[in-house]
């Protein structure tokens, strides 16, 4: 279930727009976004400044994937209330320095992600880095990550974990890359953690069990908080002998090298 507290005031000096997905939801469901708020240390507030905030400034991946998003939490809000400013791999790097702009006239802004956390693996990251550039308060807020979830799940070890995002697509470069990062885990008790787009899922489970060690411990989580949740660790040598369709199904996948001795 998701909440959205809309322009609530947090004290007499702000104002900022939150947004949070409890975890309980499905966080992979088209338009499952979780939200940062970003919110401003100077400028002071824009009711002082005899600016009252009527609109709601929003950075967002996809536009119309966030306005579904926002009617489906806040029917009450218009839709022609919402100021929208699109950051993708699309979006044009000189817009991009004009987007903070309502926050240094002492407005509140929020900032969405299409199934995701906003700065995790996602292109957020740029305007957070801005904010902090400007002096502005950065506000991350309470959602579920699907990473932590699937290394919750795993029994792998929690001290010491490094997300990689996507590994190459050409072969022989993620054949290079999974044995330096299998002999890293090793050496380091480190457990890797890793994405990929979900049509290619099953390839790059064939890869981990292609180029790791047999004894290397590997975790599956897929479709995670859905009621079609599937997670599983095993040895690549086990996995060999497991069938699962991964097919278009979001999954998480984490190894494991016991240390090197």
């Amino acid at each position: 279930m998701h909440t959205v507290y809309p322009f609530k005031d947090s004290d007499e000096e702000r104002r900022s727009i939150s947004f949070n997905a409890n975890i309980d939801d499905n966080i992979y469901e088209e338009n499952e976004t979780i939200g940062v708020a970003i919110d401003t240390v100077s400028g002071g507030n824009a009711s002082e400044n005899g600016n009252q905030q009527s609109s709601l400034d929003t950075i967002v991946e996809n536009e119309k994937e966030a306005r579904r998003f926002i009617k489906r939490i806040a029917p009450q809000k218009k839709q022609d209330e919402l100021v929208l400013f699109p950051l993708n791999k699309f979006s044009d790097p000189m817009e991009l320095q004009n987007y903070l702009d309502p926050m240094e006239k002492g407005y509140s802004m929020g900032l969405l992600s299409d199934a995701g956390c906003p700065g995790i693996a996602d292109p957020g990251a740029v305007m957070v880095k801005r904010a902090h550039a400007k002096d502005l308060i950065v506000k991350p807020l309470v959602g579920p990550s699907s990473i932590l979830l699937a290394m919750m799940a795993s029994g792998m070890n929690g001290q010491s974990l490094a997300f990689n995002g996507y590994l190459p697509i050409d072969k022989q470069e993620r054949s290079r890359a999974l044995k330096r990062l299998e002999k890293h885990s090793g050496d380091y008790d480190q457990t890797q953690a890793f994405i990929e787009t979900p049509y290619r899922n099953e390839q790059l489970l064939n890869d981990f069990i292609k180029n790791l060690s047999p004894s290397t411990q590997l975790s599956v989580a897929c479709d995670l908080t859905l009621p079609t949740e599937w997670i599983k660790t095993a040895s690549v040598k086990q996995w060999k002998k497991i069938k699962v369709d991964l097919q278009k199904r979001p999954t998480i996948f984490l190894f494991h090298k016991e240390l090197s001795i």
